[in-house]
């Protein structure tokens, strides 16, 4: 028996769709297309696929190829870079999401690791957008001293640790205007998985220990996590395979089935994750769901998690063989039905930019 509800206007501010220089891996095209596969409405691209994001004229690149291609709603984010791009930041702010700032070493080459050099990105971005921060570890407590000191709405990505956790519920207490996301890799998986998952369980940050998965399940049940973001970062197979296999792990298509199937063994409400996916993205973005702009899920569906079961260009998910509770079956964005459970029905180029000229 099937049990339909319907999730307005999800949003994941957290995507690597790759293409341009790394279109070997993924395209705009077949990305979007696993995101409205996995029920959302919108998707935010970080800028560190090269030609990296870091001037107008790379922007325009990329708003240009995601124009053509993109099935779903989507915005962009601009990147701070090592060398001071900060003069270009007028010019690219309103045709964003935000600003993005990788203060850990992560994938790509847009690592900030000199306090005076985030201190100079953080003053010369415009408030009118949030800034976007990988930060890991004691590295949290440098941005909060950022946010103190400009005051400026920060959203820290990818929280993995108690530790992380605590910094942020202290900086909340105080009133600091920061929100956080955490993402499913992090909350069914951990380190004992990465032995068994190999190159399929790499990623930044890294799996932790059973006791950070706890801390993450109890700051959503207190409500001190804002979003629930996949981090998506496809791979091929073959390179997962090599000697030197890259980080990162797609999820698109696996975040909210996972949410539900936890809503399902009644580790949060439905409630609870659709504000997680849904609601909080949107407020903290300012956006607006627009009219019949919905994922149709079947909380009563179950599957199990294969790569025949997914359309992203990786193929592959650190989920596999997992059999989760709740599937999408139709994807809905603005009165035009996008997905019918099986493949996608709008052509190239529907998606719209959220944010800017474009929108």
């Amino acid at each position: 028996m099937s049990k339909l509800v319907k999730i307005p206007g999800m949003v994941d501010p957290h995507t690597h769709m790759r293409d341009l220089d790394w279109s070997h891996k993924a395209t705009f095209g077949t990305e979007t297309a696993a995101a409205v596969a996995g029920g959302y409405w919108a998707v935010f691209d970080m800028p560190n696929t090269p030609p990296n994001t870091i001037d107008r004229a790379a922007l325009d690149t990329k708003l240009a190829s995601i124009s053509q291609q993109a099935v779903c709603d989507w915005g962009v984010y601009a990147g701070a870079s090592q060398a001071d791009n900060t003069a270009e930041y007028a010019a690219m702010a309103a045709d964003t999401c935000g600003l993005k700032i990788f203060n850990n070493a992560t994938t790509g080459n847009l690592l900030i690791s000199d306090q005076g050099m985030r201190a100079k990105h953080y003053a010369a971005w415009p408030g009118t957008r949030l800034i976007a921060v990988h930060a890991e570890g004691e590295t949290v407590c440098d941005i909060l001293e950022l946010v103190r000191e400009y005051g400026k709405r920060t959203h820290f990505l990818h929280i993995s640790t108690a530790e992380e956790i605590d910094y942020l519920r202290d900086a909340k207490a105080e009133g600091l205007p920061v929100t956080l996301g955490v993402c499913p890799h992090h909350l069914f998986l951990n380190e004992d998985d990465e032995k068994q998952l190999g190159p399929y369980g790499r990623m930044k940050p890294g799996l932790k220990t059973a006791n950070d998965v706890a801390a993450l399940w109890q700051a959503i049940a207190d409500g001190l996590v804002d979003i629930v973001e996949s981090d998506h970062a496809p791979h091929t197979i073959t390179e997962k395979e090599s000697d030197t296999p890259p980080y990162g792990v797609p999820g698109l298509e696996t975040t909210l089935p996972l949410m539900l199937t936890a809503a399902h063994e009644g580790r949060l409400s439905l409630e609870r994750v659709v504000e997680l996916v849904a609601e909080a993205p949107r407020r903290i973005w300012g956006l607006t769901c627009p009219p019949e702009t919905y994922a149709l899920v079947d909380l009563e569906a179950t599957y199990t998690i294969a790569r025949n079961t997914l359309i992203g260009a990786s193929g592959w998910s650190p989920f596999e063989g997992m059999t989760v509770h709740g599937k999408v079956i139709e994807t809905w964005i603005r009165g035009k039905q996008v997905y019918d459970g099986e493949q996608v029905t709008i052509e190239p180029g529907f998606g719209r930019n959220l944010f800017g000229d474009a929108s």
